[in-house]
């Protein structure tokens, strides 16, 4: 029985035509490789699968890439936190690319990372096209996404959060407080996350028997702006909501702003639940009821995860969601009987 060739750069330059210093320049990134030439590489490490050699001595890791489509909100600070704690517990350390725009990695951003020989990616609310996931492939870096825009490829590592728990737990917690006319700010319609904690407060709605009202569903963006916005135009209705649950904290300090600017009190005349229980919702005033989302804990595990996979052993899991818990603080409480929220 013949023994199958063990994949080496040597195999793959002598498929291709080219040198073996070729072939390790399109690995490493270099430039000085014809578009044409690149592509039948990356074509072939692809096809066959090759692995560069890991190190088998307990090395401490190198750089772990951690890239985020915006890097706007106190959010990012938490996932950062997360990864340096991590990569530094390892031996390794953190760097950070912004690539102001959802449409996710590009080609340049892939030579640029390949050619620092990191040791994996931890990509961030981004969007990975088919094409960028086949280079990582190619190149042997390994990747992990962390609360993916979409729905992730087949094959693709990705951890992120409960968020239909995250919201029912918030809506159940204002249905028991007696709220029946509940508002919801969350973010775009295409990212996964934002559709889920909608479709998790439509659940706690249908199942306590609340008709689901499209005129108190609001879409926006993550950030004050929007829940500010969004804050007035649900509190301007004709039948204004008694709680507002938001999609993120950022948001909920919108609404509180936007409350206060109509002469509104929160909890008193207004509820008001956000999600993520960043440091800023303890020392909001009042301090914000949340759902917690483990960011720090979320970006430990994707980049741990990078780390064995750049050792060359497989995840446990291709896909993990880490709990959401309700915390309670002070901006929700029983509607007031008769509460008109029209300005004053």
């Amino acid at each position: 029985m013949a023994t199958k060739r063990r994949v080496t750069i040597a195999l793959i330059a002598e498929e291709a035509g080219v040198s073996i210093p070729t072939v390790s320049k399109v690995i490493n990134g270099r430039p000085e490789v014809a578009p044409e030439t690149r592509q039948r590489v990356e074509r072939l490490l692809h096809k066959h699968g090759y692995q560069r050699r890991v190190s088998q001595d307990g090395e401490p890791a190198g750089l772990i890439d951690l890239v985020f489509a915006e890097i706007e909100s106190p959010w990012a600070i938490e996932i950062i936190r997360g990864a340096e704690s991590a990569a530094r517990e390892a031996g390794g350390s953190v760097v950070i690319s912004v690539l102001h725009t959802h449409a996710g990695p590009g080609r340049d951003w892939l030579e640029r990372i390949a050619a620092r020989r990191t040791d994996g990616v931890v990509i961030v609310a981004s969007r990975l096209s088919g094409a960028i996931q086949a280079q990582l492939t190619a190149r042997s870096l390994p990747f992990v996404v962390v609360d993916p825009e979409g729905e992730p490829a087949p094959g693709v590592v990705s951890v992120g959060a409960t968020n239909w728990n995250g919201g029912l737990a918030a809506t159940r917690h204002l249905l028991e407080l007696g709220h029946r006319r509940i508002g919801v700010i969350s973010g775009p319609a295409d990212m996964l996350c934002s559709q889920a904690r909608i479709d998790g407060y439509r659940a706690a709605l249908e199942t306590a028997g609340v008709e689901v009202v499209p005129e108190l569903i609001r879409r926006g963006t993550f950030l004050v702006d929007s829940g500010h916005d969004h804050g007035h135009a649900l509190l301007s209705l004709d039948n204004p909501p008694t709680a507002i649950f938001a999609g993120s904290d950022l948001q909920a300090f919108g609404v509180f702003e936007a409350a206060r600017q109509r002469g509104l009190r929160v909890p008193e005349d207004l509820s008001v639940v956000g999600f993520d229980d960043l440091p800023l919702s303890r020392s909001a005033w009042p301090p914000l009821t949340t759902v917690r989302q483990p960011l720090e804990e979320m970006a430990a595990l994707a980049t741990r995860t990078v780390l064995t996979m750049g050792r060359g052993e497989a995840p446990e899991t291709r896909r993990v969601e880490l709990a959401t818990d309700l915390i309670v603080r002070d901006s929700t409480a029983p509607p007031r009987a008769g509460a008109a929220h029209a300005e004053p």
